[in-house]
């Protein structure tokens, strides 16, 4: 941060060519981690801003380092695999698994050496948040829906997790956008969950 010149106060527009599925919304989760109050991710990334008439080049600027960013010891907002555990099987707590559904089916797996998914995990696709061009749902219908999906459990309660907690970022900015705060990323998310000689999940459909 401080090679790239960003301060503690700079503005940020994180943006990727997957609809801020993959490092857009990965980063944004770790600067806001971080305390970084100002990141925004641009909705439907490269192809929105190509379709708003945004030129491009193939420049590559060079930043001059600016201060010191401070960065703390720990992240905000995350949880380790022996929470998980706990919460899977608890009530009143939900893990929600944002993969493509035949991943969480344990129909495929195309990463890890294991197909299935972490059992009491609910499935939740993070394209779900999208329309069909890329671009993130309006708030409220993200709203409506995740209100419905998680009940009466309480934000705080919430974990989300992936194949490897990238695309689980995006439904925690789509939590964000729905005026959802509070839920916790499972970082070592099905990668570690899998290779942990732990029981599986496994389901038709």
């Amino acid at each position: 941060m401080t090679r790239l010149g960003i301060t503690l106060v700079t503005h940020i527009v994180v943006y990727d060519d997957k609809s801020g599925a993959n490092s857009a919304a990965r980063l944004w989760w770790m600067l806001k981690s971080i305390g970084h109050q100002h990141v925004q991710v641009l909705d439907g990334g490269l192809q929105a801003a190509i379709n708003n008439g945004v030129k491009l080049n193939t420049e590559i600027p060079i930043p001059q380092a600016g201060e010191p960013y401070l960065i703390p010891h720990d992240f905000n907002g995350t949880v380790n695999i022996e929470e998980v555990k706990k919460a899977a099987h608890n009530d009143s707590r939900l893990v929600i698994d944002v993969r493509e559904t035949p991943r969480y089916l344990g129909q495929t797996e195309p990463i890890d050496l294991i197909a299935g998914h972490i059992p009491g995990a609910i499935n939740v696709p993070y394209l779900s948040n999208l329309d069909a061009d890329g671009n993130y749902l309006p708030a409220d219908t993200l709203a409506s829906k995740y209100n419905e999906v998680f009940g009466e459990v309480k934000p705080a309660d919430l974990i989300v997790h992936c194949g490897s907690g990238v695309t689980a970022c995006h439904t925690l900015l789509a939590l964000e956008q729905a005026g959802i705060q509070g839920a916790k990323l499972y970082v070592g998310s099905w990668s570690e969950w899998s290779r942990r000689d732990l029981p599986i999940g496994k389901e038709e459909r």
